[in-house]
């Protein structure tokens, strides 16, 4: 009985998907909002440097996501079986998927879909957006009641909101 327990205390915490999406989903919103404001704090708001955004988005949410997996990968401190790695790392998609609205949002500028000057905005209340809406389905699958799920969502938005007051402070 307490060989067993102790394996259990030693197993890799089992994310599950709701986990996942919640985490993943508020951190590439986030980051998203970041980057962002970091890409256009210069001004440029050319079609070319739009593309530029939209690519540079993805690239960090790719080495954001490999960071993260690799830091659960290695935090876990067990035995690793054959594809562990690989595994964990495909567990960070929701941070991948929750910065893709955006980057369609930059890329399509880049492409003349919409004007590139202030597409900054668009994204910003999208991404926000993302967040109250992650905040608020995250709490009700938690069996929150109404109101207390409209206000975790509106305190995960706030997140963006932070973001956004940072960027027009910074500028």
């Amino acid at each position: 009985m307490a060989q067993a327990a102790a394996r259990t205390a030693d197993a890799p915490h089992p994310h599950d998907t709701r986990e996942a999406v919640l985490f993943g989903g508020v951190y590439g919103a986030v980051l998203a909002c970041s980057m962002v404001a970091a890409l256009t704090q210069y001004g440029h708001t050319s079609q070319d440097s739009r593309r530029y955004d939209a690519l540079w988005l993805l690239v960090t949410a790719f080495a954001s996501a490999l960071a993260h997996g690799y830091a659960h990968y290695i935090a876990e401190r067990t035995p690793h079986r054959r594809g562990d790695a690989l595994r964990t790392l495909i567990n960070e998609w929701p941070l991948i998927a929750a910065v893709l609205p955006t980057v369609a949002v930059l890329a399509g500028a880049g492409w003349g879909w919409w004007p590139a000057k202030g597409v900054e905005y668009p994204a910003f209340a999208l991404n926000i957006t993302l967040l109250f809406a992650l905040g608020l389905v995250t709490a009700r699958w938690a069996h929150r009641p109404w109101a207390t799920a409209l206000l975790i969502g509106a305190v995960d938005a706030l997140l963006g909101v932070g973001v956004v007051v940072a960027n027009a402070v910074i500028k």
